[in-house]
């Protein structure tokens, strides 16, 4: 008697004078919470009972990835923050550079190498504390070790020297780029290698420079900014000049990041040390950190790949309900946990919810269309919380269409090129608790 609606997506009813009125938007069976159902007989000729329910059981914990691809991370991150939660939050950048010409004039003479960093308007935590850049000198190939990939966890051997050194204070939006003087060694050896016709290929540069790294300084607490991977943004330039009939005319090749090699040779390291302790139990993806054990919260940071995880254990107890019945909506509400957010540590208005097998590998994207969306209705009163749309999700466990063991994970959409932080309320967290809010409808009821 259930199985003929499986296909339910979006149900509104409505009482008019006794009749009852039956809307369903039609559209394409691959987006969850869209529907092509059409009501038979069965379904309009039965008395309908509606029951809202909200007391169903939510099981909310905490897991974290092994770890993230980052080389296909959309900016450079760059710096260094201490979370009193998440521990002492460190990124930083490697990547492999390639000049635009590889031909200076012989008459030419050496002006300086600078680093130019474009920002992209993405930062996070407190900009108005001093950030420090290291440029390093890479001294391995840029490649993977393994696959095709790098990771968060990735790391590559550099010089200890810096290439050039830079203290700022970050003006991610109201600001253009910071530009970095490299030493005058390194610049010069640079242009007698064009010069000299020492390096006239890509193949000879990637030999001679393997590329850099981008590091905050060890003492750094402030913020992680983004930089652009744009070449129209983020390139080093080699200042050269050369004597014309009246004066010497200044001349410049840009050197910029090698987008032609496959994979492209670069990637953001990202790590937290020291979190508080119930974090530091996530040793392996397959380990989930139950709310009841961290204070009755969950917790998200994106560029570290800690998830929070939402299982549905009792949908299943609907059958108990006497009478044939379906999910007609179901909406899931989480909430922020109080203080954990500010200015600096923002909330953001979406969330992207993957789905996850029982052993916490990603399988699937829930839907095009089905995001955490963050209400701030009442924010006046501090009551805000994130909600997502799940009927069609919850019919499919409740039909068991889906496996049991399925859940649930909460991550930002860019999760690989953002260190956003989030601690939200578990289940068994008072008034503030993730709850489930069901409509059932209960036809040819015994």
């Amino acid at each position: 008697m259930k199985v003929f609606l499986n296909k339910l997506r979006a149900l509104h009813i409505i009482m008019i004078g006794g009749l009852l009125t039956i809307v369903a938007n039609s559209c394409s069976d691959e987006v969850y919470n869209d529907s092509d159902f059409v009501a038979g007989e069965t379904f309009t000729d039965s008395n309908i009972r509606l029951i809202l329910i909200d007391t169903l059981t939510v099981s909310t914990s905490t897991m974290k990835f092994d770890s993230l691809v980052t080389s296909e991370s959309t900016r450079i991150l760059t710096g260094k923050y201490i979370d009193d939660v998440f521990g002492t939050v460190t990124t930083s950048s490697y990547m492999q550079f390639l000049p635009d010409s590889y031909t200076i004039d012989s008459e030419a003479v050496f002006d300086s190498l600078v680093m130019v960093l474009g920002y992209d308007q993405y930062y996070y935590n407190d900009t108005l504390q001093k950030n420090t850049i290291h440029i390093k000198k890479i001294t391995k190939n840029l490649r993977p070790d393994s696959d095709d990939n790098f990771y968060n966890t990735s790391s590559i051997t550099y010089d200890e020297e810096d290439l050039g050194f830079y203290e700022y204070n970050p003006r991610p939006l109201a600001g253009d780029s910071i530009t970095i003087k490299l030493i005058d060694d390194f610049g010069s050896d640079v242009f007698s290698k064009l010069q000299e016709k020492d390096i006239v290929n890509s193949d000879e540069y990637r030999d001679y420079f393997k590329g850099i790294g981008l590091l905050p300084d060890e003492t750094d607490n402030g913020s992680i900014i983004g930089f652009s991977k744009s070449s129209e943004n983020t390139y080093m330039r080699l200042y050269y000049s050369t004597d014309t009939e009246f004066e010497f005319e200044q001349e410049y090749i840009d050197i910029q990041i090698d987008a032609t090699t496959t994979p492209i040779p670069f990637f953001n390291s990202i790590t937290a040390e020291n979190p508080i302790t119930p974090l530091q139990t996530l040793t392996d993806s397959k380990v989930n950190l139950a709310s009841s054990e961290s204070d009755n919260q969950s917790y998200i940071h994106s560029g570290v790949g800690i998830a929070m995880r939402v299982q549905f254990p009792s949908i299943t107890s609907l059958y108990d309900i006497p009478g044939s019945g379906t999910i007609l909506d179901g909406t899931l509400k989480i909430k922020p946990v109080a203080q954990s957010y500010n200015d600096n540590l923002k909330l953001r208005d979406t969330l992207a919810v993957y789905v996850v097998d029982q052993n916490n590998d990603l399988t699937e994207t829930l839907t095009s269309t089905s995001y955490a969306i963050l209400n701030r209705d009442n924010q006046e009163f501090n009551d805000i919380y994130y909600e997502i749309s799940l009927s069609y999700y919850l019919e499919e466990l409740y039909l068991k269409d889906r496996d049991l063991d399925d859940a649930l994970i909460l991550l930002p959409v860019d999760y690989n090129s953002t260190v956003d932080r989030f601690i939200m309320s578990g289940n068994g967290n008072g008034e503030n608790e993730t709850i489930l809010e069901l409509t059932y409808g209960i036809y040819d009821e015994d």
